[in-house]
């Protein structure tokens, strides 16, 4: 017996419809590319959404189409982000700190047939426009007294292009599995693998990371996405913010730890979410200038794993809460997020930050399971650790175009590369990357500890532990570390300081300083490049 209930698909657009309904005063404000801090609405912004849906149709842009952007956080970006999906079409954002040549790739596998750009990334696009054959339109994400000269073929300015859309059309009508967006990993051990979401996927993480055991973002929320849209849809923050009815601030291009101050000041914001390096420039700001934030009341670090350092520096210094979570591109990404369940509501101290530096558990809609090489499945114990795996309403069930067919497997369960435990609360912490885990001797030492541990002795602004060639053991860690500005670069202190703290034998036998670590394009520490910087290295 069928249900008597409404058909009512879940579609991206109507997460903006409800914005403008409900919501429709509510601010977004921009540090804009161009320079000043811009205010509209929902309102404004799905209106303006809907005339680049309308213009992409006179334009000759068909259903299924992609069009990419190249751009910062901002509000033209998040109407023309709208737009595409309104009109049917896929939008796929591109990630600007990839090579021209990783990005040229990109947009082909991709087929991009249209891109939206920002004035930052103008130069970028002169470079990589000439290796897409079928780009077909160039849209610079600025009005007519700053368009640049550029030799992009055809190029126009946004608000030129979207003043031509005389003749308003509606969204066109689409299916919840239709796909709506697109986006690719970062490709550090091969090429890119696309990761296609649809309205519905979409729309349920939305859902899932509003709620209160997630990042609980209501309408009485100012929210300010530092994680650009480019690293799966900002969380999933883009959508949530609007369906939410929340304050929508988007820093732009500017990352520095004051620009960022700025705007959790001046706009008030309760809730922000960023990759460490990221926290790592605010809060060494904040240091230095003795500032404080009196509004901020989360922060959800991800992308990497947070230093328990950092967790404690927020929370004990300035009194924000910090929700650790993790998870994927092929996740959407959101997989879990360490808020407090009652059994744990009474911990305090050690107790509390041992916990907070766990992953968290899953929300609905997402399920794990811990593996070992038999595929055989392994307890909730806190202790065995095995090969995470996943599964969900909003997990990818293949790659774009069919690569990489081995990650998934008969059951719908993603190998997400990830070696982890969870306890029996359902707390998963992860140890290492599968690929970065460290075996001394027949046994392993987990990298990502090494680091937290590393971050927390006063003298170390970044640390990174990568395995080197040990006659004896196999594999050794050593240590790579950033010093923080005025300190001496000695050994001897910061491993004493782990001394007591970890097992004897996991305490790297050497440290290497470096003025920088290497970064991925998402902001990870490239774990690749520095094997390679030390590939002559030996214990």
């Amino acid at each position: 017996m069928r249900a008597l209930i409404q058909e009512w698909p879940l579609l991206c657009h109507r997460i903006i419809d409800y914005a403008a309904i409900q919501h429709g005063a509510r601010e977004v404000v921009s540090r804009s590319v161009e320079g000043p801090i811009v205010r509209t609405s929902y309102a404004a912004i799905r209106a303006r959404a809907l005339k680049v849906r309308t213009r992409l149709a006179a334009d000759g842009f068909n259903r299924d189409d992609r069009i990419a952007t190249l751009a910062w956080n901002t509000s033209r970006h998040v109407e023309a982000w709208y737009g595409v999906m309104g009109a049917g079409m896929i939008c796929h954002t591109l990630n600007p700190r990839l090579f021209p040549e990783q990005l040229a790739w990109i947009m082909n596998d991709a087929d991009d047939r249209m891109v939206f750009v920002d004035l930052t990334f103008v130069p970028l696009m002169e470079k990589i426009a000439p290796l897409v054959p079928g780009l077909r339109r160039i849209v610079v994400l600025t009005d007519a007294a700053h368009m640049p000269r550029t030799s992009l073929s055809g190029a126009v300015a946004y608000e030129d292009w979207i003043a031509e859309a005389t003749v308003g059309l509606d969204w066109l009508p689409a299916e919840e599995t239709d796909a709506v967006a697109l986006c690719y990993t970062s490709g550090t051990t091969g090429n890119p693998k696309g990761v296609l979401y649809s309205h519905r996927s979409n729309v349920l993480h939305a859902m899932m990371v509003t709620r209160p055991d997630a990042m609980e973002i209501s309408s009485r929320d100012t929210v300010m996405p530092v994680v650009p849209m480019f690293h799966a849809n900002a969380w999933g923050i883009a959508h949530a913010a609007p369906m939410a009815g929340a304050k929508l601030v988007m820093p732009g291009g500017r990352m520095d730890g004051e620009a960022i101050w700025e705007l959790l000041d001046s706009e008030r914001v309760t809730l922000t979410a960023a990759v460490p390096t990221v926290w790592l420039m605010l809060l060494e700001y904040l240091r230095q200038t003795g500032k404080t934030l009196p509004w901020l009341k989360r922060v959800v670090i991800g992308g990497s794993a947070s230093p328990r350092a950092m967790t404690m520096a927020f929370e004990k210094d300035y009194d924000v809460e910090v929700i650790h979570a993790w998870g994927m591109t092929e996740m959407s990404p959101v997989g879990s997020l360490t808020t407090l369940k009652p059994e744990n509501s009474g911990l305090a101290g050690d107790q509390l930050y041992d916990l907070k530096q766990k992953q968290g558990f899953a929300p609905f809609g997402v399920e794990m399971k811990l593996v070992d090489d038999e595929e055989r499945q392994l307890d909730w114990d806190g202790k065995t650790f095995g090969r995470l795996k996943v599964r969900g309403m909003a997990v990818a069930s293949s790659y774009y175009g069919g690569t990489g067919a081995d990650s998934f497997d008969s059951q719908g369960w993603f190998e997400t590369g990830d070696v982890a435990h969870i306890d029996q609360l359902g707390y998963m912490q992860i140890t290492d990357r599968a690929k970065d885990v460290i075996k001394s001797g027949g046994e392993w030492i987990s990298t990502i500890d090494l680091e937290n541990l590393a971050v927390a002795h006063p003298d170390v602004a970044e640390a990174a532990v990568i395995g080197i060639a040990d006659p004896k053991w196999d594999e050794r860690p050593l240590l790579i570390v950033v010093a923080r500005a005025g300190a001496e670069r000695e050994a001897a202190p910061i491993l004493s300081f782990m001394e007591g703290k970890i097992a004897k034998w996991w305490i790297p036998d050497e440290v290497a300083f470096v003025d920088e670590i290497p970064h991925t394009a998402t902001g990870k520490i490239n774990k690749v490049a520095l094997r390679e910087m030390f590939s002559d290295r030996v214990s």
